[in-house]
């Protein structure tokens, strides 16, 4: 949150708490950072849409695994066109000048953009978990998993609703006159309502979805060790007894795209429970560390694109073929 040291994003300190923050060389720094970040998760992002959504790639075999990165990229882009600009403003301008009713909107897409990121990953660990230990129930996977994404969608919203009657508008008349702050001041009446809050948030978007797709992923990884010593020594009658390259290609790159999502949160959620418990520790941890972990949280969003491309080998040709086939629906017109 501008100006401050902040605990995760869905609820800054009560406003009575707060110093009058300045737009000193942290919150510069994190402008500036935010704003690069903007441009490489746009780009990235809008080109993984592309590619994914294109002509080529809906004929290619593997698209049942193409309705989860469009709702993990959709998820992305709603970091990247709601949470950042909304960054970079409010850092700039120190102060909320936004109004009531979009500061409450506001928070509630942040919230539901981080429930969307974390919600699709979950399905993307169960479909593999479905692909690689149950491959014979994989005719049904597309329908199972649209379901799952609706329902994924469907807790987003229901679980980011809160926000909007919990923030709002309020002045703090103790930094000034017209000082205006987008906060939750005077919704909770004692501060342990406040951490509840927090960490029943905390849990539904950090911890459960990450010990879910732990269990996934841990699983696979026993069934792949377990068939690998079952086919020690033997000769396979074919391809299918195994696991298919595309397939193992497919588990590595979500393995490696969950592994990059708990690493940059990581650092975040575990000062924000740290402060939760221990408020003090806002006085001695200096302001950068709070904006660079931030920083480091939202690189997530360019971290997806990049992993998909790398472990995508037609990644460039769908993408080309998709400004080709858009070059043919609206050619250019002569001068």
């Amino acid at each position: 949150m501008p100006g401050q040291r902040s605990p995760p994003v869905w609820s800054p300190a009560n406003v009575t708490q707060w110093e009058a923050p300045t737009f000193g060389a942290a919150a510069r720094f994190r402008v500036g950072a935010t704003a690069l970040l903007f441009v490489v998760a746009a780009t990235g992002n809008l080109a993984l849409m592309a590619s994914v959504c294109g002509v080529r790639s809906r004929r290619h075999s593997a698209s049942r695994l193409r309705p989860l990165m469009v709702s993990l990229a959709s998820a992305d882009l709603m970091m990247t066109f709601v949470v950042m600009p909304l960054d970079v403003v409010w850092n700039a301008t120190v102060q909320w000048y936004g109004g009531d009713a979009l500061c409450k909107l506001l928070s509630f897409l942040k919230l539901l953009a981080m429930y969307a990121s974390a919600s699709a990953l979950v399905v993307i660990g169960l479909d593999r978990h479905r692909a690689i230990v149950r491959p014979l129930r994989a005719l049904s996977a597309r329908w199972r998993n649209r379901r799952m994404l609706a329902l994924a969608w469907s807790l987003s919203l229901l679980l980011a609703a809160p926000q909007l009657f919990v923030f709002g508008a309020v002045e703090a008349g103790e930094v000034g006159d017209d000082f205006t702050q987008c906060a939750t001041h005077a919704t909770f009446s004692v501060r342990w309502q406040e951490t509840l809050y927090n960490m029943f948030h905390f849990s539904t978007l950090y911890a459960i979805p990450l010990l879910v797709m732990s269990c996934c992923y841990g699983h696979i990884m026993l069934h792949i060790n377990n068939t690998h010593m079952r086919d020690k020594g033997k000769l396979r009658r074919s391809s299918s007894d195994g696991i298919s390259k595309a397939r193992m290609n497919t588990l590595k790159m979500t393995v490696v795209i969950v592994l990059s999502f708990v690493v940059c949160w990581t650092p975040y959620y575990l000062l924000g429970v740290w402060y939760w418990f221990q408020p003090e520790v806002v006085d001695f941890t200096p302001e950068y560390i709070h904006h660079s972990l931030f920083l480091f949280g939202n690189l997530n969003t360019c971290c997806d694109p990049l992993i998909y491309g790398f472990y995508t080998p037609s990644f460039r040709a769908d993408l080309a073929a998709c400004c080709r086939a858009d070059r043919l629906q609206h050619p250019p017109r002569p001068l």
